[in-house]
């Protein structure tokens, strides 16, 4: 029998089936690199979001050109949602005594 010795499953037999996420991992390299997160600071990520959040504001403030009262609102509250989210995302490069940052020397 040609086709057990090739394949090493018994004619008849159902295969184990694996789902798509285990065929990926075994065909990379190194598949621990996929699933390492990154630690970030909450007041990073909100000042992150924010800032994206200001500039999606402010563009649909510019958008809104028909509507002058809405258009001014969306914009003024871009541009607060903007400054709020650079002085989060400063505030513990800047401040240093922030809890949660660190002040050892390398």
């Amino acid at each position: 029998m040609i086709i057990d010795r090739i394949s090493g499953v018994k004619f008849g037999a159902n295969p184990q089936k694996s789902d798509l996420l285990s065929q990926f991992h075994e065909k990379t390299k190194n598949y621990a690199d996929m699933t390492d997160t990154v630690v970030v600071p909450r007041t990073i990520f909100k000042g992150y979001l924010s800032i994206m959040a200001g500039t999606t504001l402010v563009t649909l403030g510019s958008l809104a050109v028909k509507h002058p009262k809405l258009s001014k609102f969306l914009s003024l509250s871009g541009l607060l949602a903007s400054l709020y989210g650079t002085y989060a995302f400063v505030r513990p490069f800047v401040i240093k005594d922030v809890k949660g940052v660190d002040k050892t020397k390398a």
